[in-house]
This record gives C-alpha cells, sequence and structure tokens, in this order.
C-alpha cells in the first residue's frame, strides 16, 4: 500500500459472496460482503426479513448475551450471530466500510477461522477512500472480571494483545500468545486459527439441539489427550491463537480501530463485550481522534499483501 493511502478509510473494490452452513444448522447461508462509503462503517442487512428493520449495526451497543457466538440485534429484533470471525477479517484487512448482506440469521462458519474471509477480501482488493481514520485510543486501564476470567484494556500506542487460556484437556492445557496485531500480523499469525471445543460439549450441545452445524471440518475438537479432527491442529498453540482471533472480531465492534493493549485472561465473546462496555461508559478512560501519519501506517490491516496469507488459505 502506498504511503499516501495509510491514513485513510478503506472499503472493498468489488463485493464477495460466502456460501456455508451455519454453526447453529439449518439452512445454507450466503453472505455477500459489498463495498460502502467512508463513515458507513460495517453494517448487516438481512435480505429475508421484509416486515421489520433489515438493518443491524455492528456495533458493541447491538450486541445480545448467547452462548457460543457473537450476536447482535436492532430495535426489530432482527439479529445476525456468528459474526466474530468475519469481524476479526474485516478488522485485520484494515476494511472500515462494507455492507454484508445475509440470507438468514447467522454467517457462515467455513472452515471454523477467518482465513477464507481475508483470502477473498484481499483478493478482490482494497479501495481507499479520501476520509481520514479515526482511531479510539485508550487513555486509562479500563479491566471486567467474572469468575477467574478477566478482560482489560491499557493505553498504547497501536493494537497490542496478550491472551492466556487454561484447559483441563491435556490436547490444549495453558497457552499464552503476545502479538503486535500492526501490519498484517493478524493475516500472517491468526486468521487461519479455527475453533475448538471438547468432544463431550458438542454431544451435550447436539443433545440440545445447539452448534448443530459444528462439525469436524469446522472445529477442532479435542478428547481428552486427544485431537479428534483429521489432521489435528494447524498450530500448536492453534487454540489460543483462536481466542486471539475471537476478541479482534469482538474488539471490531467498537466501531473503529483501538489504540490500546488488550489483556484477555480465560476471556469469551461476553467478557470482552462487557471491556468494551466498561470502557465507553466512562468518558474520561478514552478519545476519538483522527490518527496521525505514524499512528496511520501501524494499523493492523495496512500494508496487508496476498503473501501473507498461511500457506493453508
Amino acid at each position: 500500500m502506498r504511503e499516501a493511502e495509510a491514513n485513510v478509510q478503506k472499503t472493498l473494490k468489488s463485493s464477495v459472496t460466502f456460501d456455508g452452513i451455519g454453526l447453529h444448522g439449518g439452512e445454507p447461508v450466503r453472505a455477500t460482503v459489498h463495498p460502502a462509503s467512508a463513515h458507513h462503517g460495517i453494517w448487516f442487512k438481512r435480505v429475508d426479513v421484509t416486515d421489520a428493520n433489515p438493518f443491524v449495526p455492528a456495533k458493541w451497543n447491538a450486541v445480545e448475551q448467547i452462548s457460543l457466538c457473537t450476536l447482535i440485534r436492532n430495535e426489530d429484533g432482527t439479529s445476525v450471530s456468528t459474526l466474530e470471525h468475519i469481524m476479526a477479517a474485516l478488522v485485520g484487512c484494515g476494511i472500515h466500510n462494507a455492507l454484508i448482506e445475509l440470507n438468514g440469521p447467522e454467517l457462515p462458519i467455513l472452515d471454523g477461522s477467518a482465513a477464507v474471509f481475508v483470502q477473498r477480501f484481499l483478493a478482490a482488493g482494497l479501495q481507499a477512500q479520501d476520509e481520514p481514520v479515526a482511531a479510539i485510543r485508550v487513555l486509562r486501564p479500563v479491566e471486567v472480571s467474572d469468575g477467574l476470567a478477566s478482560a482489560r484494556l491499557d493505553p498504547a500506542d497501536h493494537l497490542i494483545m496478550d491472551f492466556r487460556i487454561d484447559f483441563e484437556d491435556a490436547a490444549i492445557g495453558q497457552q499464552t500468545k503476545t502479538l503486535d496485531l500492526s501490519n498484517g500480523t493478524f493475516v500472517r499469525e491468526l486468521c487461519d486459527s479455527r475453533t475448538f471445543c471438547r468432544h463431550s460439549d458438542i454431544e451435550f450441545m447436539h443433545a440440545n439441539g445447539m452448534a448443530l452445524g459444528g462439525t469436524l471440518d469446522n472445529a477442532v475438537v479435542v478428547d481428552g489427550e486427544t485431537v479428534l479432527s483429521p489432521g489435528g491442529f494447524r498450530y500448536k498453540d492453534e487454540a489460543v491463537r483462536h481466542k486471539m482471533l475471537d476478541a479482534l472480531g469482538d474488539l471490531g465492534l467498537a466501531g473503529a480501530p483501538l489504540m490500546a493493549r488488550y489483556t484477555g485472561n480465560r476471556a469469551g465473546h461476553a467478557l470482552t463485550n462487557k471491556l468494551l462496555h466498561a470502557l465507553f461508559a466512562d468518558p474520561t478512560a478514552y478519545e476519538i481522534q483522527q490518527c496521525s501519519d505514524r499512528e496511520s501506517r501501524i494499523l493492523p490491516g495496512v500494508g496487508v499483501r496476498k503473501a501473507d496469507l498461511p500457506a493453508i488459505a
């Protein structure tokens, strides 16, 4: 990307379509991501909804807490779920403006990661727009917790992420990772990391009508020391990488790039959203300002190339 294009908003050059099943099963899902004008932000449109407002904003204050994934809902009750992976791909590719049309209530799960989204976004290409990028700068620490789990934002001049997980299953165990998420790190290090779960959890969820679209093809399933999914993990620490992917997607609901250090300890979707609520509840904890040229050059998607994609994508 030319330096002159770094400090401007971006959208896609052309529309991109994704087909597949949703996490919760049911009819096949189609999602089409369209270019959008500057300052549009990220919005979803349910094309199957004709008797209510079909537009749902990708914003932190539209989130409704459910199990397994992130769900947003508008004032008419129109909802979109399992959006964290496509949101991570949009943030990680530096796409600020897009309209995502859906023919159902959830995004396709694809392979359980964000790699296919990233691959097709980069293939379509990014269009620079003649408007500057504004970012959310965290000014002082903000932290939330739920039992042993916690999530925290600290001041930083660009987005950095620390994450720690701790699972009983030996195939996962304790994992920690720290990443500087500037300049395509998400694409290189996180985008192909898949969601994971325990075999006993799948049996319970299927028995209760949940996650019916989840299979060994779109999640890494473990049972104690054993990885049941063909080929095993893509990385030894794929589990913590995927948690970081999810967190980036959920932080994308802030509505603008974050200048902060995010620390997650056993954190999930609900806790990351709770952290955004805590941040925006305190006007002294943040400020929204236009990025300087230096800051704009170290945003997550600036300078990302097709060559940054892992081979698996």
